[in-house]
């Protein structure tokens, strides 16, 4: 009796245990697990899986310092949905459905879990649902890496794991492109440490769809680090689960995040004038935070080759910029031929701007494109294409500085230049140096109203000094362009007032003072011997002044037409702002001398040819008209709940402008300018024009003659010239401008930045080899069957001049442009631009475009069919920054080069 009662109490102790553990199934329970040697099999995998990464154990048998005893440092946390079961026999911990242990900053999610307390090991697995499927596939989680295997082992010790069948993605990126998800899968994974796993058949791709992948790169065995890098053995690519001649015996992939420095995979082909080439293959340099470096260049069998380097530089607040230097040796055909040539282009763009809020009183600013006026035409980069129609290239760089007193000082040095493509001229200022002092009133208190014609009274002084270069670029950075510089500088100080007559008429009456210097200046003589002008340089500061006066009186006229609330176009408004001016100089005949020519005196300034010219040896006095006028309507709004009728602009602008010199001898009448423009269909069409309108007539050889022309016979005013510039814009309900606008802009800015146009009437400047997709469509996207909606965008420019200043009633200038892209669909889009000389009867630059999204990959066409830049280019690559040196191009090239 007396044993029963003991074992009565045992049993009673065992029945409050099992109930404890139960109650307490989603505390915190400390495990006594003692740890064991790493003793995992996994059948199948390669014993020498990450022998080649592990090193060798320390012989040393003798250690004075004494083991740590192996243990849980923290507790385990555990859960799950339907039932936790402790087996004292197995000395296990079962977890069903949605099962979750959790442990220092290490998670587990599943839909089973086996924990055993004796190993210090944790199992999870999926779960098979009626139909067969499995699901609640395990999450593992540790730091900040994820790995979504179907099963794994897990020790806690030794934080050693087997995972089978895993799944994870890393973000990585390469160079200045940004950063992508790498997806990893393997078969096996050993997972060493925190910070090294082993691969044994592994798939890495960038693919969205990540159960079915439309390509991989297949690694058989690789040492894995994550978001570092995954150093592999023999690799090679499949595309559609087919394995491809792709492949490399041993791969290196970088993992890491933001700007790396690296290799700039080229690009090979064959060029029929300059034999085979490596093009754009180079280096990128992360310098720091603020800067990078991007160096690549081409090389061709011929001996032609080529060097670009792009750096761009950003200080958050401060400034940001870009830096690009082109240069390229074109050598066509090959020494010994008839038809041997070489030729050196260069070009320079630099852009930087200041952030405002930086220094409010102090602004550094630079656009510069300069370099060879045949660089664009004679460059064979795709990108370049648009840039074959520019005629000018213009730079500055400026300085400008402003003092906060009183009064306001501001200075500033620019330098500029201007290039004409087509004849090689170049204009250039090293420097300009302006300066300027606020404007004072010195009738007037600073702070008060001023009012009448004597507290009105201002002055002000301004100062411009420029060292003037014309040159050609042949010449450009060589001592020859210096010689004929021109250094000079002009001292303004004008004086001015303004006041009301009768109310409704303002008047401004005022006169400027100017003073001239120059460094330089020319004696002429006439030399019998060569029966000419000569002309002599006189080094040495020189100066002169001039003066005038002038007055305006001016008024707003407002005409209102209203023809009711009830009807459509309720009123009219004109508005004409009339003005009259007058302004008279007097001669300046001391600063002229004369020399003697076939017995008679000719006038000559020794200030002709300088900088600002030299004053005026007549006496000026003259009166202009001008008449400025815009039209309105308001009508009545189609939106039924509007309270408000609309206004419309029907004339944004119409102006007359003449003039009538009293001094002059002949033309007194100046001919009559007419210049306007609106916009129609919701101001997506504008229209301006302008013309010029002449009271004389011409003789029967064309020349001009003092007489007016409809005392010849003709009408009152001749039309000498006319110009009306057309442009249209439209896009499809659903086609987002702005969106399209953001994908293009990074073209768009290279193409403004080197002086062309900001639209693609001429083209597109597309590098495919670098174009990123910010709104990647990897995955699936809504395709429907019968698609009823497809985004487009439409633009048409058309320009026309007419030119009668001789009676030659010519149209000198008729050309359309246009440009159009379509998306037939959610993955495939297509562009054209081109155009139409109505004058030389001949098609502008045709460009026809073609883009397919393929998920992972991308294909771009491009193709000019005709004309001087005839060629074509095929792309085709991995959209994803991390792989995109896996491409294939092809290209097309002029048949002759282009000099």
């Amino acid at each position: 009796m007396q044993s029963n009662k003991h074992f009565l109490l045992f049993a009673i102790l065992v029945l409050l245990g099992i109930y404890s553990l139960q109650a307490q199934e989603d505390q915190v329970q400390p495990l006594p697990i003692k740890a064991l040697k790493d003793t995992i099999i996994v059948p199948g995998l390669p014993d020498d899986l990450g022998k080649e990464f592990q090193t060798e154990i320390d012989s040393v048998s003798t250690d004075t310092i004494a083991p740590k005893r192996n243990s849980l440092l923290s507790k385990i946390e555990y859960k799950a949905k339907d039932s936790i079961k402790l087996s004292q026999k197995e000395q296990k911990i079962y977890l069903y459905n949605e099962a979750e242990v959790y442990y220092e900053d290490t998670e587990l999610k599943a839909g089973i879990i086996v924990l055993d307390y004796i190993t210090n090991e944790v199992y999870a697995g999926r779960l098979k649902d009626s139909l067969g499927v499995y699901t609640q596939h395990p999450h593992f989680k540790q730091g900040t890496n994820e790995v979504t295997p179907d099963s794994i082992r897990f020790n806690f010790d030794t934080e050693k794991a087997l995972i089978w069948n895993s799944r994870s993605s890393q973000e990585a990126g390469l160079g200045s492109f940004g950063s992508d998800a790498m997806n990893v899968f393997a078969k096996v994974t050993k997972k060493e440490n925190d910070s090294v796993y082993f691969l044994y058949e592994g798939k890495l791709t960038t693919s969205k769809d990540t159960a079915d992948p439309d390509y991989y790169i297949r690694i058989r065995k690789a040492k894995f680090v994550p978001k570092k890098k995954i150093i592999a053995g023999f690799s090679n690519m499949y595309i559609a689960d087919v394995p491809t001649p792709i492949a490399l015996p041993f791969a290196y992939f970088p993992m890491t995040t933001g700007r790396t420095a690296g290799l700039i995979f080229p690009t090979f082909g064959n060029d029929p004038n300059r034999g085979y080439f490596l093009q754009n293959g180079g280096y990128y340099l992360p310098i720091d935070d603020y800067a990078d470096l991007r160096m690549t260049g081409d090389f061709y069998t011929n001996g032609s080759y080529g060097f670009r380097m792009q750096s761009a530089y950003r200080v958050r607040y401060k400034f940001n910029g870009t830096v690009r230097f082109n240069y390229e040796n074109l050598v066509t055909s090959q020494k010994g031929f008839s038809d041997y040539g070489r030729n050196t282009i260069f070009n320079i763009q630099v852009s930087h701007a200041q952030d405002p809020k930086s220094n409010p009183n102090s602004r550094f600013s630079a656009s510069v494109n300069l370099g060879s006026s045949n660089y664009y035409t004679n460059s064979l980069k795709q990108q370049n294409i648009p840039n074959t129609q520019n005629n000018t290239l213009s730079s500055s760089v400026s300085y400008n500085k402003t003092i906060p007193t009183f009064p306001m000082i501001n200075f500033g040095i620019t330098a500029t230049h201007s290039q004409n493509t087509r004849t090689g001229n170049i204009d250039m200022t090293l420097p300009t140096f302006t300066g300027s002092v606020e404007r004072i009133f010195p009738f007037a208190k600073r702070d008060g109203i001023k009012k009448g014609a004597i507290q009105n009274i201002n002055m002000q002084y301004n100062v411009r000094a420029e060292n003037r270069i014309s040159t050609v670029d042949s010449l450009i950075f060589k001592p020859q362009m210096f010689k004929e510089a021109k250094i000079g500088a002009r001292h303004t100080i004008p004086l001015n007032t303004n006041f009301k007559i009768a109310k409704y008429f303002s008047v401004s009456m005022g006169g400027t003072y100017e003073d001239v210097w120059t460094a330089k200046t020319f004696n002429q003589r006439y030399d019998e011997a060569i029966n000419g002008v000569v002309r002599d340089t006189v080094s040495g500061f020189d100066r002169y002044n001039r003066y005038n006066l002038s007055t305006s009186i001016g008024t707003t006229v407002y005409g209102t037409f209203n023809r009711g609330e009830h009807r459509k176009v309720q009123a009219f408004r004109h508005v004409m702002r009339p003005s009259i001016s007058y302004s008279w100089a007097p001669s300046f005949d001391q600063f002229y001398d004369t020399y003697e020519r076939d017995d008679e005196l000719v006038d000559y300034s020794r200030f002709e040819g300088t900088l600002y010219g030299a004053p005026s040896l007549n006496k000026s006095s003259a009166i202009s008209f001008s008449l400025q006028n815009t039209l309105e309507a308001k009508v009545r709004d189609r939106d039924s709940t509007a309270t408000e009728a609309k206004k419309i602009s029907i004339l944004k602008s119409l102006n007359f402008s003449t003039g009538y010199n009293f001094q002059a001898d002949e033309f007194k009448l100046q001919p009559v300018s007419v210049s306007g423009g609106t916009s129609i269909l919701d101001n997506k069409m504008s229209i301006n024009f302008s013309g010029s309108l002449d009271p004389y007539a011409l003789d029967n050889a064309g020349n001009r003659v003092d007489e007016w022309n409809i005392n010849n016979g003709g009408s009152l005013f001749r039309l000498t010239r006319a110009s009306m510039n057309i442009s249209y814009s439209i896009t499809s309900d659903i086609f987002s401008k702005e969106k399209q606008d953001e994908q293009n802009k990074e073209a768009r800015d290279y193409v403004a930045q080197s002086g062309g146009r900001d639209d693609d009437l001429f083209g597109k400047a597309e590098n495919f080899s670098e174009r990123q997709y910010k709104d990647d469509k990897g995955g699936d996207v809504d395709n429907p069957v019968y698609g009823t909606k497809m985004p487009w965008d439409l633009r048409f420019a058309y320009a026309a001049t007419y030119s009668n200043a001789r009676r030659q009633n010519e149209i000198s200038n008729n050309s359309l442009m246009f440009s159009g892209n379509i998306q037939l669909s959610p993955r495939w889009s297509v562009g054209v631009s081109s155009g139409y000389d109505f004058v030389n009867k001949g098609f502008t630059l045709t460009q026809f475009r073609f883009a397919r999204d393929l998920k992972s990959f991308r294909m771009d066409f491009s193709w000019t069919p005709f004309g001087t830049y005839e060629r074509w280019y095929f792309f085709l690559g991995i959209k994803s920054s991390i792989l995109q040196d896996i491409k294939w191009e092809s290209r097309s090239q002029p048949p002759v080069s282009i000099q």
